[in-house]
């Protein structure tokens, strides 16, 4: 939108992004959100952009001059530009630029609120909104949330660089789907969110409560058929006459670029300088045209680069020119998309050689615009098309003799082989269309919110809360399968953490009236709700379980069943074992190897824990380890289980699916239910009863037929079992930690109400 005057007017976007989702065919009606292009404080005049743009299904979010500022050109353009191109040194921090950027993405949200309904798709664009996605999720939990990242993602030894780190990840994250142009910047963003939110990624996606977050690369494309077919129009075409006589029979070597640091135009000038040094033959045969659209000049950074390249251009042309030939041709302008397509066509050479860029779609369409005629695309292997264009000549743009080399190179190519390459990479340009880049995102989008939704339906609801209490209050005997870590207590970073701390057990002791004679105390449990039998089945080694959870009068289940109390006695249902010198020494190698992960020797299993490391480190050691076991365990009969950040080897006769079954074997439960955290739970949900209540606490699994994404509700759940459920304006006066045991006891003592 542009003010002529006292008039207004609209004009259509003919960037690639815009072309390319305005001419998607998708069985949604679509809205786009987003600022008009204009700054206006009045009241009047909004109104009236905002109901001409509305009819289109555009809806404005207004910026004032200082939002435009601090936002735009400060966090988004200051901040997170210079930082996802790598060029550190040009990072700005203010705090205003932050808050103003966190305020603009509000003002989205709460625009895009008003504009959806729950179970809509919105696609969020960009840098410039990555808080977005959080900010929905929290406003509208059941939308659809795509996000495409346009730039490249930096790695995580440069992101961590930021402040606001955390936070922009935990917005990203918001997303249902999250893509980017090559694989290398989605594996920096899973790398950052791992580092810095201790966020876990199985693959491509990470488990977020009742929901996943995943990721791809996806790389955009152009509209290939109006490039391709722009040559036979008559404005082309004398565009084209227009430029041979300008050139004459010289050979043209082409740079088109925006002014911004991160394209690389001093080293491309340096590169050229060189050229024209080295091989003199070439001087008054090869002319550099020089395109630079205006971006930004009035900052400061951007004026410095843009007097530099006036003074190298100057310098070259100084040194070189002669009375009827001049080396750099510079246009500080931008041209008509006729004028472009033109210079594309008779460029014998393109040169595209930015120090970093998310894809740079200049490189494609010059590959497009070639019908039948020659031509070599030289290309920065730090632009994202380089992943797909590999039939260019691929250069690091921070070499200059790379850049001159490849000018000679591109120069002295056979025809037949400029004809060769660009039909193969036309092959590859022509497929990966903007539009088909659009519909492969929204497909995998789509992909992406079905699984969440399905996901969504195993959340544990208050109807089914209510399902499950009624069905306990009905029954005669149950049984309550119960794991620990992660469920009765937080996963902690070591595992001795999550033991009950002297508080707890000296108030559990006092509530239970443990300071009684041991019969006393146990005669009074006898005393209790004799439909209940609670089992702990956990992977935790006998005696931590003992020393933890003893004074209780449950069942305990240690080492996944390989041992288990009733009673108050032990039994074993396998033997203790002797550790193979072999399997030691390689879990030794690999706890050198690993800073900070550790082993835990249990009687019947050895557990390898790496949830204190370093998460790419650990996966990738865990991986390593079991490479390296599975031959040496399969001799020995032993069983490998990946745990959550774990790794545990064991006979692979006992579970926590055969503890389920030998308490079965007695029989008579007319209510099951069983919790676990864990994927070694899965083994205990399989081996229930159809009619058993399986819930999985924190991730989904297929084996459990209800789902409770916070470890935090598992005990408020247990009690509401046996007792009213609190008052939700009700203050609550205990502490978290302190229940885990109490609970336990409640459903022990407590008679059916």
């Amino acid at each position: 939108m542009t003010r002529e005057g006292d008039r207004l007017s609209f004009t259509r976007s003919e960037g690639g992004l815009a072309t390319g989702l305005g001419s998607l065919q998708i069985p949604y009606e679509k809205h786009w959100i987003g600022w008009p292009g204009i700054c206006t404080d009045d009241p009047q005049e909004r109104k009236t952009i905002g109901s001409e743009l509305r009819r289109m299904h555009f809806h404005p979010v207004f910026l004032s001059e200082a939002e435009i500022e601090n936002y735009y050109e400060g966090y988004s353009n200051s901040t997170i530009w210079p930082l996802c191109h790598y060029f550190y040194a040009y990072t700005l921090y203010k705090s205003r630029f932050w808050e103003a950027y966190r305020e603009v993405n509000r003002r989205f949200c709460e625009e895009i609120c008003r504009v959806v309904e729950p179970g809509d798709r919105v696609w969020v664009q960009d840098y410039h909104l990555m808080l977005l996605p959080g900010m929905l999720r929290e406003a509208m939990p059941d939308l659809c949330i795509g996000y495409f990242h346009h730039i490249p993602f930096p790695s995580y030894e440069l992101f961590r660089i930021l402040p606001e780190r955390a936070r922009l990840l935990r917005g990203l994250l918001g997303a249902d789907f999250i893509a980017f142009h090559t694989p290398d910047y989605m594996r920096h963003f899973v790398s950052a969110a791992q580092h810095i939110l201790n966020v876990e990624f199985r693959l491509d996606e990470a488990q977020l409560g009742s929901r996943t977050a995943r990721v791809d690369a996806l790389p955009m494309g152009i509209n290939y058929d109006l490039y391709h077919k722009a040559a036979s129009k008559i404005q082309v075409r004398d565009a084209v006459e227009k430029y041979r006589r300008l050139f004459g029979d010289r050979k043209l070597i082409l740079s088109v670029d925006r002014l911004d640091y991160s394209k690389g135009i001093l080293h491309r000038l340096h590169g050229f300088a060189s050229f024209l040094e080295r091989h003199p033959e070439y001087r008054g045969k090869a002319t550099l045209s020089m395109v630079i659209v205006p971006s930004r000049d009035h900052v400061g950074s951007y004026a410095e680069l843009k007097t530099r390249i006036d003074e190298e251009i100057g310098s070259i042309n100084g040194k070189y020119s002669t009375m009827d030939w001049t080396p750099v041709c510079y246009f500080y302008h931008g041209f008509s998309f006729e004028e472009l397509v033109a210079m594309y066509y008779v460029a014998d050479v393109a040169l595209v050689t930015p120090l970093r860029d998310g894809m740079n779609l200049v490189a494609k369409e010059y590959i497009a615009v070639k019908d039948g005629n020659p031509g070599v695309l030289i290309l920065s292997e730090m632009a994202g098309a380089a992943v797909e264009l590999s039939d260019a000549l691929l250069i690091n743009p921070n070499d200059m003799d790379q850049i001159e080399q490849a000018i000679v190179k591109a120069l002295e190519m056979p025809e037949q082989e400029q004809l060769r390459r660009l039909k193969k990479m036309q092959r590859i340009v022509s497929a990966q269309t903007v539009n088909r880049w659009a519909e492969s995102f929204i497909n995998e989008w789509s992909s992406a919110c079905r699984k969440n939704w399905a996901m969504n339906r195993k959340r544990l609801s208050p109807e089914s809360e209510t399902t499950i209490r009624r069905h306990y209050a009905r029954a005669r005997k149950r049984l309550i399968l119960l794991d620990y870590d992660g469920t009765l207590a937080p996963i902690r970073a070591r595992p001795e953490e999550a033991s009950p701390t002297p508080e707890l057990l000296e108030q559990t002791r006092h509530e239970l009236g443990l300071d009684q004679p041991f019969l006393v105390q146990y005669g009074s449990w006898l005393k209790g709700d004799p439909r209940n039998r609670i089992v702990i089945n956990s992977g935790r080694d006998k005696a931590t379980l003992e020393r933890w959870l003893g004074e209780l009068p449950v069942t305990l289940a240690a080492e996944h069943g390989a041992r288990y109390r009733e009673n108050g006695v032990w039994h074993t249902r396998v033997a203790r074992q002797q550790w193979n010198t072999g399997i030691m020494a390689i879990l030794n190698l690999y706890l050198e190897k690993t800073p900070r992960s550790r082993l835990e020797v249990k009687d019947t299993a050895l557990a390898w824990h790496y949830r204190e490391c370093d998460p790419w480190l650990g996966e990738l050691r865990a991986q390593q380890l079991t490479r390296a076991l599975v031959s040496v365990c399969l001799r020995h009969k032993l069983q490998i289980i990946q745990g959550s950040k774990v790794l545990e080897i064991k006979p692979p006769e006992y579970s926590k699916g055969s503890e389920v079954r030998r308490l079965l074997e007695k029989g008579g439960y007319d209510f099951i239910l069983a919790m676990g955290d864990d994927t070694t739970d899965d083994d205990m949900f399989e081996a229930l009863p159809r009619d058993s209540f399986a819930v999985k606490v924190g991730s989904v699994s297929e084996k459990a037929l209800y789902n409770m994404p916070q470890q935090e509700r598992v005990l408020p759940f247990l009690r509401s079992l046996t007792e009213k459920v609190p008052d939700a304006s009700e203050p609550s006066r205990k502490r978290p930690g302190r229940t885990a045991i109490r609970f336990v006891k409640r459903l022990l003592q407590t008679k059916n109400r």
